[in-house]
């Protein structure tokens, strides 16, 4: 009997466990789904003249992660870009701050198993809030909750063109 009470104890303290919440010094709450999804989003969004933090970005990814885009080629055949994150700061923070950069997601949906997570993230930009939508698509995004916190894996996206159009089921909620 004194086994059961004690093995009833120790099970109801496991169930009273909470986890403490991860905030990175830029204050991105990456110990939740929707906290990392929200830094992700954040962390490219900059005023037109404004600066893009690689610093508040790497802290959201998994060391040394590779990133990319997918579109299509100058020769009109899919062409894929990948590089590190570094890289990508690199070739698109200058654009992003000379002209302004909103993006934001729309729709999401996600897909788990065990610690890893998939993300197929909607998403639209503008150059300013409530500008006109300079363009759609969606992100690719894997994760990874290590029990306390997520980490970005590597995400990748493709936009939306006439012969790719999203399809509807990742434009509901």
């Amino acid at each position: 009997m004194k086994k059961i009470a004690i093995l009833l104890a120790v099970l109801i303290g496991a169930l009273q466990i909470t986890y403490a919440q991860v905030i990175t010094k830029y204050s991105d709450n990456v110990s939740t789904l929707n906290g990392i999804m929200k830094a992700y989003y954040d962390v490219v969004t900059v005023k037109k003249g404004g600066k893009v933090s690689y610093e508040r970005d790497s802290l959201i990814h998994w060391p040394n992660v590779s990133v990319g885009s997918a579109g299509i080629g100058k020769n009109g055949k899919p062409a894929f870009h990948y590089m590190s994150l570094k890289e990508y700061h690199r070739l698109s923070d200058p654009y992003l701050e000379k002209d302004g950069f909103y993006e934001k997601e729309i729709s999401r949906k996600v897909e788990k198993f065990g610690s890893i997570y998939h993300v197929w993230s909607t998403y639209e930009s503008r150059n300013e809030p409530g500008g006109p939508i300079i363009e759609r698509g969606i992100n690719s995004v894997e994760l990874y909750f290590d029990g306390t916190r997520f980490w970005i894996l590597g995400w990748f996206f493709d936009g939306e063109r006439k012969d790719n159009p999203i399809p509807k089921k990742y434009l509901t909620k």
